[in-house]
């Protein structure tokens, strides 16, 4: 068979392939992703489940309108005036099958091969595949605890004039960084400088374990004229409710939501109603806040935990800032008392003592640093996250 030439520019995810070798007994995870199923509110999901088929069960069942079931799209602007972005209307939003569907959108609608786009390094993984599916060139801005450095960014956004930025302001992945107030602000004000589109992916912006973060871009937005019609916001439920429903939304400038609706109707002609219609069933009911503060809880003290477990266990050969929220610890072997500083080596020896996690490279568009891996404490508990930690300093 004759493929297409664009996938010559991907390869398969290094997450998905490490996933292969952990079907060992016993293994203990700290490489994926996801949230944790004990977080999952059961009770909630199945209510708003029956409500949704109790009160509107043929529009439930239904094919549905590719830009998302309207009681849903007003949960979900509802959602985001409580987060500070108060004008935004049910109209202004698209609903998406997860917002990976959303980054999807974008290389769609936004990508021409050849074109330039600018992202953290290290970034989602997702998303280098996705843009580079669409053949661009993929630059990377560099970060620190701060989130992007805006200073870097902007020269190269002078020099690439790249289609657009994007960037995972509040506790990224896989770096859990925090991009500081006055760099969002800076963010959006060279958004307006060099007109060069801006995009926001927030899946884990409630997932804070103290004091709230910064406002999100679209929220700033209103401060720096001009910004918002050079920003796209993607959000997701898919870390707080459940990525099993795969709702995700989208929210940009009419042009682009209107090729983004287009491109949509092409591939899925809607995200499940069935599943759009239960979670606006769920957040119609209110439950929202009391999920989220019993995941932030737990995960923070699980992320607690894990700070401890790695300054006990591994000492000063690894180096790492403590997260303030989401999922994910980004750490680096500094090769102190002569240990490996290659990650990818240190994967292969955890594995042997029955401890998994992803080594940094392949979260990098370009020179990566193999120092660098990422682990989750989202799925293990604290026993767990002790034991585990205690096997990787075991393997280095």
């Amino acid at each position: 068979m004759h493929f297409s030439d664009r996938l010559n520019n991907v390869e398969t995810s290094a997450i998905r392939e490490l996933f292969k070798l952990l079907g060992k007994p016993g293994i203990i995870s700290f490489a994926g992703g996801f949230p944790d199923p004990a977080m999952f509110d059961v009770d909630g999901i199945r209510e708003a489940v029956n409500a949704a088929l109790t009160e509107n069960p043929g529009a439930a069942l239904q094919y549905g309108a590719t830009e998302g079931y309207t009681p849903l799209r007003e949960q979900l602007a509802a959602f985001m005036a409580s987060k500070g972005c108060q004008d935004i209307a049910p109209e202004n939003l698209i609903v998406t099958t997860g917002s990976q569907q959303a980054l999807d959108l974008i290389g769609k609608t936004m990508i021409d091969p050849g074109d330039k786009v600018i992202v953290e390094g290290p970034t989602f993984l997702a998303t280098i595949q996705c843009f580079r599916l669409y053949g661009a060139e993929v630059i990377s801005a560099p970060i620190d605890a701060h989130g992007v450095k805006t200073d870097e960014l902007e020269k190269l956004m002078a020099e690439h004039k790249p289609k657009f930025v994007y960037l995972i302001p509040t506790f990224g992945n896989p770096s859990g960084a925090l991009l500081s107030l006055a760099r969002r602000k800076q963010v959006l004000e060279m958004a307006v400088k060099h007109q060069t589109l801006v995009v926001e992916d927030d899946p884990y912006g409630d997932l804070y374990f103290g004091e709230a973060p910064p406002p999100s871009l679209l929220a700033l937005s209103d401060s720096v004229p001009g910004s918002r019609e050079l920003l796209v916001h993607c959000g997701s439920l898919s870390k707080v409710l459940s990525p099993g429903l795969r709702v995700g939304w989208m929210i940009g400038p009419d042009e682009l939501l209107a090729r983004a609706t287009m491109c949509k109707q092409f591939s899925d002609a809607h995200t499940s109603t069935f599943a759009q219609a239960t979670a606006a069933q769920y957040l119609k009911a209110g439950r929202m806040p009391a999920t989220l503060a019993h995941v932030r809880k737990v995960y923070g003290e699980r992320a607690a935990a894990m700070g401890e477990a790695l300054r006990r266990e591994l000492g000063a050969a690894v180096s790492f800032e403590q997260p303030q929220g989401g999922l994910f610890f980004w750490a680096s072997l500094t090769g102190e008392g002569g240990k490996t500083r290659d990650a990818g080596e240190f994967a292969k020896k955890a594995i042997e003592q029955l401890v998994a996690f992803v080594p940094g490279a392949p979260f990098y568009a370009a020179n990566p640093d193999m120092a660098t891996f990422r682990l989750s404490f989202a799925t293990a508990d604290i026993a767990k996250i002790d034991e585990g930690v205690g096997r990787l300093g075991n393997a280095l």
